[in-house]
């Protein structure tokens, strides 16, 4: 059973203004000294995460996989894979989650299967057996070329040749990753029902991988270029739009059929991500009149390092779209630089605070409750075959998936278990030894850590209704002094005045509240994340750069 069908009272739309708290197993905790994380290891270590005050968790695949990248892709998308646990362990996670107050949604990759994975081997067979149209096959074109210039995320062609078949299957990622066909309604149903498979296991929601890349063009039609000022050399897929290969318009009605099963079970919820190259808009349109996903997300704040200007204009930009969409914000995820060196480590906890502020609901990446860096690692310990294929152009998704640091022993304690020969496992990606002294043992007792200041400011949010559920009223840039973001959150007579200087230096910038809302004779400094709170006041206030203020309004 979901948590809102075990509790009576609660709401059934938990995930509006939600903080939800991402698990990568691999890299979370090792219960059995294997040096790869599991389910035990997450059901050991998810008194922490409730400690955060964060809604749900989101754990990604822990399906049975070849792991050619990391368990996205699925061999089989209803069982556990042996190095994670088994079933029975995923049966206990969930119990064990709700038991502490938090929802568990899980991770679905239904565009594109592993090759070993029982349909497409034996989609590829032959031209005539039951799942011979299953996924996106293509004769060559007359001088034996791929079909079309479609390019794959992780370098070359979108097509491979499959000798047996004498026809080329799509990948949009690895060859190893083919991609499903949409178009063929048994398909469509098949994912489906494995969906409700986990539905009745009791998860309370899904983040659908590449959402908008379910369906095709299916005339294949050529991708343009892409403009120049587009295009990142170090990538061969950035030199084209991508127009065909993704974001076609019968999406639409299969998230409807998506939202259709979730419905079933009230107070599940899902979250889409969105990767392309205008991503706001099919965000808006994917989550739009509560007939498709919950929520969505783009990697427009996912690369963002900080700048204000820049983070204005994305949000006025989705704010444009519409007024029934509703997004979840991220700095950080398994995808991209951890958000305290991509905005600056000294601005890590600046970082989350205005996360915090955002409307909308939020993805926290684990780690990044204790200002974890980025990991740097030498070619030799790569793992992820985006780094291996372009590096070092692009160095890849491994410095962000190192293994927590739970202490400063061995391992940084995300391994303790002993092997056979007595000596400790070696995890599967070194741990970093720039982030051992801000391991969770290191900072649990010291009330000024940036463990204790980002649980003071998760738990705030949580439960501050003009943060989880107000409206919001973004402030030009114009209108403030140089690299300060702001804006007004406000629900019913509540409003809050939320400001974050970007910029560096010494110098304050001085700001007057009461030329940024109306209707303003004082206000009150919230006293949350290291913010020495202030008497009412109605005087200018002056802002170091760096720093951030939350001012309830009266």
């Amino acid at each position: 059973m979901t948590l809102s069908q075990l509790d009576p009272h609660a709401r059934l739309d938990w995930w509006r203004g939600a903080t939800i708290y991402q698990i990568y197993p691999r890299s979370f905790m090792d219960a059995n000294g294997d040096g790869i994380g599991d389910l035990a290891g997450i059901i050991e270590r998810l008194p922490h995460v409730a400690s955060l005050g964060v809604d749900a968790i989101w754990l990604s695949p822990f399906f049975t996989s070849p792991m050619n990248d990391f368990g996205y892709d699925v061999a089989d998308y209803r069982d556990v894979d042996p190095m994670f646990g088994h079933l029975e362990d995923f049966k206990h996670l969930v119990s064990q989650a709700h038991q502490l107050g938090l929802r568990v949604i899980i991770d679905q990759v239904l565009s594109h299967s592993s090759d070993q994975h029982v349909w497409f081997q034996q989609s590829r067979q032959d031209r005539h057996n039951a799942k011979a149209d299953w996924y996106v096959w293509a004769d060559p074109l007359p001088d034996g070329n791929p079909p079309n210039n479609w390019m794959a995320a992780f370098s070359g062609r979108a097509w491979s040749f499959d000798a047996k078949r004498r026809q080329y299957y799509l990948h949009n990622f690895l060859a190893s990753q083919p991609d499903l066909n949409f178009h063929h309604p048994e398909v469509r149903q098949a994912q489906l029902d494995n969906l409700r498979f986990w539905l009745d296991l009791g998860v309370d929601g899904f983040r659908f991988d590449v959402v908008n890349y379910y369906f095709h063009d299916r005339a294949l039609t050529d991708n343009p270029a892409m403009a120049r000022e587009g295009v990142n050399p170090g990538n061969p897929q950035s030199y084209q739009r991508m127009q065909h290969n993704i974001e076609q318009p019968e999406n639409l009605a299969y998230l409807e059929r998506i939202r259709d099963l979730l419905d079933e079970y009230p107070g599940t919820t899902s979250v889409g991500e969105i990767a392309g190259n205008d991503p706001l808009p099919t965000m808006a349109a994917y989550t739009a009149g509560q007939r498709r996903l919950h929520m969505a997300y783009t990697f427009d704040l996912l690369n963002s390092d900080g700048d204000a200007r820049a983070l204005y204009d994305v949000l006025t930009r989705f704010a444009e779209q519409g007024e029934d969409t509703w997004p979840c914000w991220a700095l950080s995820n398994h995808d991209v630089e951890r958000s305290a060196t991509s905005w600056g480590e000294s601005r890590a906890l600046l970082a989350l605070t205005v996360l915090c502020s955002l409307r909308g609901s939020l993805c926290l990446y684990q780690g990044e409750e204790l200002g974890l860096p980025e990991a740097e690692l030498a070619f030799e310990d790569l793992q992820d075959p985006f780094g291996i294929n372009l590096w070092p152009e692009i160095k890849g998704r491994d410095g962000c998936r190192t293994p927590m640091v739970w202490d400063d022993s061995l391992n940084g304690g995300f391994s303790r278990c002993a092997t056979k020969s007595g000596v400790e496992a070696t995890p599967w990606l070194p741990v970093s030894p720039r982030q051992l002294p801000l391991s969770v043992a290191q900072q649990e007792n010291r009330d000024d850590s940036f463990l204790s200041r980002a649980r003071r400011l998760l738990r705030y949010r949580g439960t501050s209704q003009v943060l989880r559920e107000g409206d919001q009223t973004l402030i030009a840039p114009e209108r403030l002094p140089d690299n300060v973001f702001a804006s007004v959150r406000q629900h019913g007579a509540q409003r809050l005045l939320c400001l974050a200087h970007l910029g560096t230096g010494d110098t304050p910038s001085v700001i007057d509240p009461s030329q940024l809302a109306p209707d303003i004779t004082t206000w009150t400094t919230l006293e949350i994340a290291g913010v020495t709170a202030t008497h009412a006041s109605h005087h200018p206030l002056s802002l170091m750069p760096g720093s951030a203020m939350w001012l309830a309004l009266n």
